[in-house]
């Protein structure tokens, strides 16, 4: 029988998707984002994003993307939508080894990014505070462009967090930046598959730089709020397959194998410049 530490070394293909790791515990984040809607007016949009930490790589994803966590309940198809005016990727760290890889869908296209895994020069402070029920201490950086104040807490032994926050002496607890915000809704102590990329021939696979640079360009024209898909040129030759789901009142697109289809969006507020 093979030991455990032998399963987290193995990759197991199932079907198209590899094993790479084996989740220790599990971390749900509640993430905020202050914006604006397609009329200036002040929004906060919110969703949320599980984090699987496991001995070598840490798995951060919106929560949709994490069927686990939900067990056999199905997909909240609005709350896709609301994860999908956040442009929140998936994101691997340590996989592979000493890289971290970043898993997104920017219409019509899903792109992969890959880059080495980069240091954040934390400032460590004396400051503490009890958040989410742990004793936390204050850390603060400047990564990509934007101001972090961090808490953090050395009562979970691991130096993950959100997103790409990472490299404390602790688990990251509360993560704030002018217009983005991220604290710790709950701790699962379970065990699930990390799973890879998956295996996707029609992915677009770049440098990290080039993908980060194409994302801003396209979000971050004043004319995304208002028309989202103002830069494809062809939108009905770019929909391979479409269906209209009613919530609400409310029509939602989905297209190319469901993906939310979005008419109207939000002010785009970068996590990385």
């Amino acid at each position: 029988m093979l030991t455990m530490m032998a399963f987290v070394l193995a990759i197991v293909v199932q079907g198209q998707v590899e094993t790479v790791d084996t989740a220790q515990f599990v971390a749900v984040y509640d993430y905020e984002c202050r914006t604006q809607d397609d009329e200036g007016q002040d929004v906060t949009d919110r969703m949320q994003v599980v984090v699987q930490v496991g001995r070598t790589v840490v798995k951060s994803m919106p929560r949709s993307a994490y069927p686990v966590y939900d067990g056999d309940a199905k997909p909240d198809v609005a709350a896709g939508f609301q994860e999908a005016l956040m442009h929140m990727p998936t994101v691997w760290t340590g996989y592979p080894e000493g890289q971290t890889t970043v898993r997104e869908f920017i219409f019509p296209h899903e792109y992969e990014g890959y880059e080495e895994t980069p240091d954040i020069a934390w400032t460590l402070t004396d400051d503490t505070l009890t958040a989410s029920g742990y004793l936390c201490q204050q850390a603060m950086a400047t990564f990509r462009g934007l101001e972090w104040h961090v808490w953090y807490t050395e009562e979970i032994p691991s130096s993950a967090g959100p997103w790409r926050l990472r490299g404390l002496p602790g688990m990251i607890v509360e993560a704030k930046s002018e217009a983005h915000t991220f604290r710790l809704a709950e701790m699962r102590q379970e065990t699930s598959p990390i799973t890879a990329p998956e295996q996707n021939p029609e992915v677009h696979r770049m440098k990290y730089a080039k993908l980060l640079k194409h994302k801003n360009e396209i979000y971050g024209n004043r004319e995304y709020a208002k028309n989202p898909m103002y830069y494809v040129p062809d939108i009905q030759g770019s929909i391979t397959d479409m269906s209209v789901l009613n919530r609400n009142g409310q029509q939602l697109l989905l297209a190319n194998g469901g993906h939310p289809l979005l008419t109207k969006a939000h002010v785009y507020q970068p996590l990385e410049q």
